[in-house]
């Protein structure tokens, strides 16, 4: 299973970035994908999940509103859109995939990740 996270760089407040998360090596339709962030000097954090089939999505509260995960099967490639961005957004974004039974509860891990991509929001 390889996953590798894309579409960070600098993006001012207020503004969107999206991310994308590939997949290579496996059928990713199969499988949850979670979007994971660590910002300088924090832990981990989980951001958001979404089902195998799309039909479930979760975030978390601090970006409800604001990011929508989606997913493209047959692109194998899962998306992070990212809107109203604020400087605490600002972190490296990974992408991991689990069973759809551990989406619910993405926030403590998920069982393969890929590389991040750094998202820096500025003020």
């Amino acid at each position: 299973v390889q996953l590798q996270a894309s579409g960070g760089g600098l993006v001012q407040a207020g503004g969107s970035q999206r991310l994308s998360c590939a997949a290579s090596g496996f059928a990713l339709d199969y499988w949850a994908i979670g979007w994971f962030r660590r910002a300088p000097g924090k832990e981990r954090e989980g951001v958001s999940c979404i089902t195998s089939s799309g039909d479930r999505t979760y975030y978390v509260d601090s970006v409800k509103g604001r990011f929508t995960i989606s997913r493209d099967n047959v692109k194998k490639t899962v998306y992070l859109q990212m809107n109203r961005l604020k400087p605490e957004d600002t972190a490296v974004y990974y992408c991991a995939a689990d069973i759809d039974r551990v989406c619910g509860d993405y926030y403590y891990g998920m069982k393969y990740w890929g590389k991040g991509t750094l998202v820096t929001v500025s003020s």
